[in-house]
């Protein structure tokens, strides 16, 4: 019984793409009920939305107490510490955490789905807006959680396998000369350009009746392309929304064209929902414009399979990031014509998917989203950030890449860079001695590394208000021959960094490295190891030597960019 329900509910979470062409055995992949689950009965990662969901299944009594919302906020607690719930949990579990790991990399959603056949108690209920509150403003790991009754889940299983099709009647005005009826393919299309204050008189949109196909549903005005259409209504720029959006497009199962007046009958739009739900909430505003347009195609399509690959179609666009926005920004042109003549045997890599040159030396080879990284954890001193290519090119985007910036400074951090991977390569046998913990953050823990090099510098040029140039910083090293030296103190110092916070953690608390290198409590965790490294140095051979190598000119010092 609970199996398959969870079972049910995978494929609630599921989009229809992935439905569509999932087979058994990965929706058995991601169930993980049994023993030593800890209260995950599932995890389902939605690629298309971003979203991971962790599913908990009850049933039982007519009434449900807070227990099962404690189970809920016991498997948040524990997702915050993978490492720890790797070693703890079952193999089904085991095996979804690796996907778990790399989703959170990527900035997806997490939503706790506590699934129940009775209703909760009034005391639960007011438990759940608690335990909500709670988890949704942690600084950790931000999550919902959704309770789906057994009335939702039975109504959201029919739609799944498209069991209720509610059917929609509505009639349009189109304005004369704004749009065009035509065939391909024996199939009828009218494609129109429809005033924005026309579709929020579109019925369904509330309920989400009339998105029945599309295999999104609203992410909210909080969605950045939704801000951003949001936007565009309330600018002055409002009168190019038409141009802007690519449109929307809609199924009926039959249409009548009559003097302007378009009659469709099964009315379903497969790509539009976001667009709609936000001029809908846009509507006060949407219904003072009167010269402002979207496109919208309609598609006569009685076949219901025929219908659904075209849902699926529409909805298959490969998801624009936005590092790909940033590409051909005329700041990222600059700096990579700039790179490139100062260094012609090198290349500066733009887009996603972009090779290198055969012709072009991989040691002057960049990419702009490593670019970004080096800024923010050298410049910024924000190395717990560098993990996140949205918050890099979208939040930081103009403190980082505002400034004019040299082509030596890029190849100083690029070349700072392959020494501290150097040691992070397996083949290379774990040169820095690296803890276990550090080694499984390949992902982002080498940029506290890079944080850590420019520190050394910082701590012996006494300018701790202050960031040095990389250029001036890798010069000096390479000159006095220290490069190596260098990047091993940096690398212990992350390490000793790690085990002193792991020691001192309180009592009855699990110590979370992946959580802890997220935080600025690691950055004065390293800041202080590179403190006491210094003070040892004086009792080193060969010590004053390489302080001499990390002090340089105070004018080769600027002041922090700003990434908080």
């Amino acid at each position: 019984m609970e199996d398959h329900a969870v079972f049910k509910s995978k494929i609630l979470t599921k989009s229809s793409t992935e439905i569509a062409n999932a087979p058994l055995f990965e929706i058995l992949y991601d169930i993980t009920d049994g023993q030593d689950d800890k209260q995950i009965d599932a995890i389902v990662i939605n690629e298309s939305d971003s979203i991971i969901y962790i599913i908990q299944g009850k049933y039982g009594p007519e009434k449900l107490d807070a227990e099962p919302l404690r189970e809920v906020l016991s498997s948040w607690q524990q997702i915050k510490n993978l490492v720890r719930l790797e070693e703890t949990g079952n193999e089904k579990l085991r095996l979804k955490l690796l996907d778990v790991s790399n989703a959170l990399d990527d900035d997806y959603k997490i939503v706790f789905e506590l699934i129940c056949t009775a209703e909760l108690t009034d005391s639960a209920k007011e438990d759940a807006r608690s335990f909500q509150d709670r988890i949704s403003k942690d600084e950790e790991l931000e999550a919902e959680i959704d309770i789906i009754d057994d009335g939702e889940l039975k109504e959201r299983y029919e739609l799944a396998r498209d069991l209720l099709k509610p059917s929609i009647e509505y009639q349009l005005n189109l304005e004369s000369g704004k749009y065009i009826l035509f065939e391909v393919s024996g199939t009828r299309i009218v494609i129109a350009a429809l005033q924005l204050k026309e579709c929020v008189k579109f019925p369904g949109i509330r309920d989400g009746t009339l998105f029945q196909k599309d295999v999104r549903q609203s992410l909210g005005l909080t969605n950045r392309v939704n801000k951003s259409m949001k936007s565009t209504i309330y600018s002055d720029r409002h009168r190019d929304f038409f141009f802007y959006h690519n449109g929307i497009t809609a199924l009926c199962n039959k249409f009548e064209l009559n003097d302007n007046i378009l009659s469709l009958k099964g009315l379903n739009v497969v790509n539009g929902c976001q667009s709609l739900n936000t001029i809908l909430a846009c509507s006060q505003k949407v219904k003072e414009l009167n010269d402002t347009y979207i496109m919208i195609r309609f598609y006569e399509i009685p076949q219901a399979d025929r219908a659904y690959s075209i849902s699926i179609s529409t909805n298959l666009q490969t998801a624009v990031k936005p590092r790909d926005l940033r590409s051909t920004d005329k700041r990222i042109l600059k700096l990579k014509h700039t790179f490139e003549q100062k260094y012609p045997q090198g290349y500066f890599i733009t887009k996603r998917g972009e090779n290198r040159p055969a012709d072009k030396d991989l040691q002057f080879v960049i990419e702009m989203v490593d670019l970004g990284k080096y800024l923010i954890s050298w410049h910024s001193q924000r190395p717990n950030i560098a993990y996140s290519e949205t918050k890099i090119f979208d939040k930081y985007f103009e403190q980082l890449f505002k400034r004019e910036y040299n082509a030596e400074n890029i190849q100083a951090l690029n070349s700072w860079m392959q020494e501290v991977k150097k040691g992070w390569e397996p083949k290379n046998g774990n040169p820095f001695g690296l803890n276990e913990s550090l080694l499984a953050m390949k992902a982002y823990a080498p940029y506290h590394q890079l944080y850590a090099i420019s520190q050394c510098f910082i701590v012996a040029s006494k300018q701790n208000d202050r960031v040095p140039t990389p250029n001036a910083t890798y010069h000096k090293a390479k000159e006095m021959n220290m490069i190596d030296r260098i990047v091993n103190i940096a690398a212990t110092s992350l390490n000793f960094a790690l085990e002193t916070a792991a020691n001192e953690q309180q009592p009855n608390r699990v110590f979370s490295p992946q959580n802890w290198i997220k935080t600025k409590t690691c950055l004065s965790g390293i800041n202080a190891a590179i403190a006491m490294q210094f003070m040892m140095l004086q009792k080193m051979p060969g010590g004053e030597e390489l302080r001499e190598a990390l002090i340089i000119p105070t004018e080769e010092f600027e002041y922090r960019w700003a990434a908080d």
